[in-house]
């Protein structure tokens, strides 16, 4: 079982998930990192996945939406820098 997180910290934690949301959309629409490799563009996505997937396993979340996480973990899981 996970630990229970304070209001304060799910708060954190769910915006930090937007970010990943947003940093993988943007890398997939080639509107950020465009100036680095195929190599880095891949690994960044991968990373903020693995972030999102690793959230998503915490236990204690209210009613707070996963769809965009969802949506975001199955474009990452698709994309191929190129």
């Amino acid at each position: 079982m996970n630990e229970k997180r304070t209001e304060v910290e799910l708060l954190q934690d769910f915006t930090a998930m937007g970010h990943s949301i947003a940093l993988i959309n943007d890398v997939i629409a080639g509107v950020r990192m465009v100036d680095e490799t195929s190599e880095e563009r891949q690994s960044c996505v991968d990373r903020n996945v693995e972030h999102l997937v690793l959230m998503k396993t915490k236990d204690d979340w209210g009613n707070e939406s996963m769809v965009d996480a969802d949506s975001a973990i199955t474009t990452g899981n698709g994309y191929t820098a190129g």
